[in-house]
């Protein structure tokens, strides 16, 4: 995994607005989820998502930004939550899924009546979500940070072919833990994550994106 400090990393991310903070290399990105210890073993085991007591039937979501998944699983320590996986997958197939993606609420000036957001969010095998992003602390910050909801299809594909590798980060997250807890965010290491680029000008749109190309 590659790292670097968190002080050095805030300096240089937006302080407000939309963005997707990501890991991301030239051909893959990093989305991070957090699951029972028994489902986080078979995937890191079998290299790919599906054993352990994992649903296809539900909604599956997913967080390119570390930060904010550790606001959600409470650094690894919420029930159900234990072991935190990353997952490396093809920028193709991330892309895809944001082309998708349909806001979890209704957005005006994106489907102009609640009628037509009501169609296309149930027409839609991806959900889009934009919350406050958190510090170390659990502190809310003025950046947004986006989490993507998977179901059918695009779960699927999250679990399969659009799948390059599955590391489980648990005993860094709970590593790095020690260092919030021990208020030292001096020494607090993070993925490096810079500001993803979405290359389509009208999906970079439709997200809402401060980003935009």
């Amino acid at each position: 995994m590659l790292l670097e400090r968190y002080t050095e990393q805030r300096a240089r991310w937006p302080s407000s607005g939309r963005h997707i903070l990501a890991r991301y290399t030239e051909r893959t990105v990093f989305v991070y989820q957090a699951y029972c210890p028994s489902i986080a073993e078979s995937a890191a085991r079998e290299q790919k998502l599906g054993g352990g007591g994992f649903s296809f039937e539900r909604m599956s979501w997913v967080k390119p930004n570390f930060l904010w998944m550790m606001y959600r699983c409470g650094w690894a320590t919420k029930e159900s939550q234990e072991r935190v996986l990353s997952l490396e997958v093809t920028r193709e197939a991330f892309d895809h899924w944001l082309s998708l993606a349909v806001h979890s609420s209704y957005v005006s000036e994106v489907y102009g009546d609640s009628s037509s957001w009501s169609a296309a969010s149930k027409r839609s095998t991806v959900r889009l979500q934009w919350d406050p992003d958190h510090g170390p602390h659990g502190e809310p910050q003025r950046r947004r940070a986006i989490q993507l909801g998977l179901r059918g299809p695009a779960l699927r594909s999250l679990a399969e072919d659009a799948l390059v590798s599955v590391e489980d980060v648990t005993e860094f997250v709970r590593a790095q833990h020690e260092r919030v807890r021990a208020h030292e965010l001096e020494r607090l290491e993070t993925p490096f994550e810079r500001v993803y680029p979405v290359a389509d000008a009208l999906v970079a749109q439709r997200l809402g994106l401060d980003s935009a190309p």
